[in-house]
């Protein structure tokens, strides 16, 4: 059983919260726009940290995180990026790769919209934790945190952050 931490969309804003909600966590994801190598350093100063740089981050982080990361926990392949899109409407610079080998778990940030759908035709879940930052348009930051135990994902967590 590993306990994952996921947030977006930071944009160089720290939050105490953090840490709070992610101590229990095996590890932590973040889809990018980290926007500060303080904000990523912080995050693994809590947990070890699985992230891809966004479209508003530095060259230095971009050299830290890749575009897209793909790699297994437990029973599950993951494939997590940035700009990604949903069910029906994946970014063309993704689609090739959703399509040419599906992960059963799609996690991406770039919307600022959390939102968690099943893609029934790829037999894949898409997860977007929405922004944890305070740039942008959205009025709710938030972060998740769920388990993935075998092949199963579950105990889906939304947390809020005020």
């Amino acid at each position: 059983m590993t306990k994952i931490g996921l947030l977006s969309d930071t944009h160089a804003y720290w939050d105490d919260k953090f840490a709070h909600y992610f101590s229990a966590c095996d590890e932590i994801w973040h889809a990018g726009d980290i926007g500060s190598e303080d904000v990523l350093n912080r995050l693994e100063a809590i947990k070890p940290v699985r992230a891809v740089y966004g479209n508003i981050d530095s060259y230095a982080l971009r050299a830290k995180c890749p575009q897209t990361l793909r790699f297994d926990v437990e029973d599950v392949s993951v494939l997590l990026t940035h700009i990604g899109g949903y069910p029906g409407k994946y970014a063309p610079e993704i689609r090739p790769e959703i399509y040419a080998q599906p992960p059963q778990l799609f996690v991406c940030g770039h919307s600022h919209i959390l939102k968690v759908q099943y893609d029934k035709r790829l037999q894949m879940l898409c997860i977007n934790p929405g922004a944890a930052g305070k740039y942008g348009f959205h009025q709710v930051r938030t972060i998740m945190r769920f388990i993935i135990d075998g092949p199963e994902i579950k105990n889906m967590e939304v947390i809020e952050l005020k």
